[in-house]
């Protein structure tokens, strides 16, 4: 037997021990094909093949993957070649073998690769994106005009098939929009890996789909958009331009409420508008025509209207109050005139 029959034949043998996760599929000389699994999307298909002058000259690699990015097999597949060139003269398939496995053993965060890429595109001068392979996590700092939010995403290891996991690390928006941007965030990605329990009847078939990039791009999207966004009644700006003079408490003017829409407003502003006419088939959000919904303002349009005449009623009762009030005193000053006028007159 020759060199290439020898280690084709030690393949055969001993790499499906030697290498966990790994499944020889064929092992000849034109060919050697083996699978390496760790999970059903984090796997490689190694494609093997034996030079004429082998192992004088480094064996030929060819990756292959159904879930990984193609430019991240590219890239794996380049540090093979660099690497194993200081193999030769030595045998390098089970090399090969065992560096692939280890590879997706050290990188778990490899089958998001795509998505990782996709969310850096996004990012703003001021923002920045950690990963830590060791811990499988992803943290974004999104930053715009003083205001930040920092958020940790951890990656299961039966990633796609589970959602990315979402806490808040770091933030300086009120507490109610931190609540918001991180419950949502999570409400995102459990959609992409959980069918509707009462789908529509004409929905299509539910796929699930990865969970990373739509979870962290919301939260780009919206901490970039609030801090320069103005309330969509008096059109101010919703939040001050220094961060440190935001309104935490809820009860404030100027705290800021974001509706289901997604447009926000002062607090007192969207009461206002909330209890201003015409109520008819609910109050519209002026950005963008949809019906207003909050949990602080569960009024039917008929009891806001109700509300509304009762409070107009009230107003003219005190009017016609405050005139009689001024009437009478103007009476009573008219005839203190007279009655003084008479006195000088008799005297």
């Amino acid at each position: 037997m020759g060199l290439i029959e020898d280690e084709l034949d030690e393949i055969r043998r001993c790499c499906e021990a030697q290498v966990p996760g790994s499944r020889v599929v064929t092992a000849i000389p034109a060919m050697l094909r083996v699978e390496v699994e760790k999970t059903e999307y984090k796997k490689i298909v190694c494609c093997l093949l034996f030079p004429a002058d082998y192992p004088r000259y480094p064996i030929l690699v060819e990756l292959k993957s159904r879930h990984l990015a193609a430019k991240l097999l590219d890239g794996l597949t380049r540090v093979i070649d660099r690497e194993v060139a200081g193999v030769a003269p030595a045998p390098q398939a089970m090399w090969v073998l065992r560096f692939v496995a280890k590879f997706l053993d050290d990188t778990p965060l490899c089958v998001c690769s795509d998505e990782i890429a996709s969310v850096k595109r996004t990012l703003g001068p001021q923002d920045s994106l950690k990963l830590s392979q060791k811990a499988s996590t992803v943290t974004v700092t999104v930053a715009r005009e003083g205001y930040f939010l920092t958020a940790r995403c951890t990656v299961p290891p039966d990633y796609p098939a589970s959602q990315v996991q979402v806490e808040a690390v770091d933030c300086n928006f009120p507490r109610v929009f931190r609540t918001w941007f991180v419950e949502n965030s999570r409400e995102l990605a459990r959609r992409c890996v959980e069918a509707p329990k009462r789908p529509k009847p004409s929905a299509p078939k539910f796929v699930s789909r990865p969970s990373l990039q739509e979870a962290v791009s919301f939260l780009v999207a919206s901490v970039q958009r609030y801090p320069v966004e103005a309330c969509q009644v008096c059109r101010r700006r919703l939040f001050p331009p220094d961060p440190a003079l935001a309104v935490h408490s809820e009860r404030a003017a100027a705290h800021v409420e974001r509706v289901y829409c997604g447009h926000a407003y002062h607090h007192d502003c969207l009461i206002l508008y909330m209890r201003t006419p015409p109520f008819e088939g609910g109050k519209k959000c002026p950005g963008c025509g949809q019906r207003i919904y909050h949990e602080k303002w569960k009024v039917t349009p008929e009891l806001a209207e109700a509300r509304w005449a009762a409070e107009q009623a009230k107003a003219r009762e005190l009017g016609d109050v405050v005139d009689f009030v001024r009437d009478l005193n103007l009476e009573k000053e008219k005839e203190h005139h007279v009655a003084r006028e008479e006195d000088q007159g008799s005297a």
